[in-house]
């Protein structure tokens, strides 16, 4: 997909950012040859393919689920200003 300078200049200002003149050429063939991998990409065909929640086959070692420290709740709330019902009050101040 050819691009021209008036569009990598588009992109450049939706993204907020400035780009030299003599750099756009170069940014042309990159965004083009980016462009041209996402189209090879996309032409691959997936549909006996099953998704993957991570790129390596790896068995994640989960740690038992267990306290590790004390209900310290009480103690925080008895010298928060204002509390209820165990919960912290604070002022409004979004209207």
């Amino acid at each position: 997909m050819p691009l021209d300078k008036k569009e990598i200049e588009n992109i450049a200002w939706l993204a907020r950012l400035t780009i030299a003149d003599r750099a756009i050429a170069g940014y042309t063939k990159d965004l083009a040859d980016i462009l041209a991998l996402v189209e090879q990409m996309q032409s691959v065909d997936t549909t006996a393919i099953e998704p993957l929640a991570h790129p390596l086959e790896i068995d994640t070692q989960l740690r038992p689920d267990e306290v590790k420290e004390e209900d310290q709740r009480d103690s925080f709330q008895n010298i928060a200003p204002l509390t209820e019902d165990g919960y912290y009050i604070v002022p409004k101040f979004i209207e």
